[in-house]
């Protein structure tokens, strides 16, 4: 989708300039096309399925017959074709507005869409009003039409494709987690695939089995609970076993340590430096 609409932006772009090149002699015939090709947009989106695809449809509809009847007026001045492309802006510019407020807690362009459905109707209501009544000024609506639209499409596309991304980048486990999950998938469908087994017991153990049937052991135990159980002995096997390393001992007293005297008379025979050793050491 988001291809599709940095298509439909640079397409936008380039009608935006080229309205303000030329001197139609028929405005009906340039305005008739550029409401078509709105309304291809709004068909494209309506088939792509998003949420709002109803009102991309129904916007699809009103905005052909807009441009067909641009195409099939018999009307020579400027008050039909300029009222008709007021229409096509305050539509777009509503729409706009209302999407972006309804979606301000979920996406962070939300304002530039409400601003350039702003800006839409603004323009909309200026080629509906009585002064918008020459070829010039209907030629800059158009302009700023196809500018308007392409900053809104072009920045749609750029956010959907980083949307994309992320969601890509999220569902993508580190290796050792996702080798994880694999093993716990596998055992998880071996067990709920045996309909009667026998947990496996350690030597050491004593007493019968638990004999599992089905998702639970005859306990109540899930596959689940199993697997916590069964690491949690194992951990304490280990531990039992010294696997993990002796701990280190950090209260050991130094061998160099002179002995503490009993009696004031053996601290007066100690020498001065050894002396003040005991008297460190019986204090503390």
């Amino acid at each position: 989708m988001w291809g599709f609409l940095m298509f439909a932006g640079a397409a936008w772009l380039a009608i935006a300039w080229a309205v303000m090149r030329l001197e139609p002699t028929d405005i009906a015939a340039v305005a008739g096309p550029i409401i078509l090709f709105g309304a291809v947009c709004e068909l494209v989106r309506a088939l792509a399925g998003t949420r709002t695809w109803w009102l991309n449809a129904i916007l699809a509809a009103l905005f052909t017959a807009t441009g067909v009847v641009l195409l099939t007026s018999s009307d020579s001045s400027y008050t039909t074709p300029a009222s008709l492309i007021g229409w096509y802006l305050m539509v777009r510019g509503a729409v706009d507005v209302a999407v972006g407020v309804l979606t301000r807690g979920s996406d962070r362009i939300w304002s530039l869409l409400v601003t350039v459905g702003v800006l839409e109707m603004a323009l909309g209501f200026f080629s509906a009003s009585p002064y918008s009544r020459t070829t010039d000024l209907v030629l800059v609506v158009l302009g700023a039409l196809g500018a308007l639209r392409a900053v809104a499409d072009l920045v749609t596309a750029l956010r959907l494709r980083e949307v994309a991304a992320t969601r890509k980048d999220v569902l993508e486990l580190p290796p050792e987690r996702a080798a994880g999950v694999t093993g716990y998938t596998a055992g998880l469908t071996d067990f709920e695939g045996a309909p009667h087994r026998s947990r496996a017991r350690h030597r050491a153990r004593t007493g019968p089995p638990t004999v599992i049937a089905g998702e639970a052991t005859t306990t109540g135990e899930t596959f689940h609970e199993q697997v916590v159980r069964t690491t949690a002995d194992l951990d304490a096997m280990l531990a039992q076993a010294g696997v993990g390393g002796p701990r280190v001992d950090t209260t050991t007293v130094p061998k160099d340590l002179p002995p503490v005297p009993d009696t004031p008379e053996g601290v007066e025979g100690m020498p001065a430096g050894r002396a003040g050793d005991a008297d460190r050491s019986g204090r503390g």
